[in-house]
């Protein structure tokens, strides 16, 4: 998602990264960001909506639905915040 991004509309910014060797490691740089900050978002918006142990021992399938529905906005916010800048 994101080299199709830099491709697209940070040219410049994309041949740079890829004539001086450094597009895979910036790639995982986002990548480790992207992802540390997406399982801190889940955590609060866990905690934030009630999504407990206690939740998933009474009610599993509400449970899932909710940390699909907590998961799904985290991966929002991450790819505003952290892949699209």
């Amino acid at each position: 998602m994101h080299l199709d991004y830099i491709k697209q509309h940070r040219r410049g910014r994309y041949t740079t990264l890829l004539t001086e060797g450094k597009l895979n490691v910036r790639l995982h740089e986002i990548d480790l960001e992207a992802n540390e900050m997406l399982e801190s978002i889940i955590a609060h918006l866990a905690a934030e909506r009630g999504i407990d142990e206690d939740l998933k021992a009474r009610d599993m399938l509400r449970w899932v639905a909710e940390m699909n529905n907590v998961k799904a906005s985290a991966e929002e916010i991450v790819l505003r915040e952290v892949v699209l800048v």
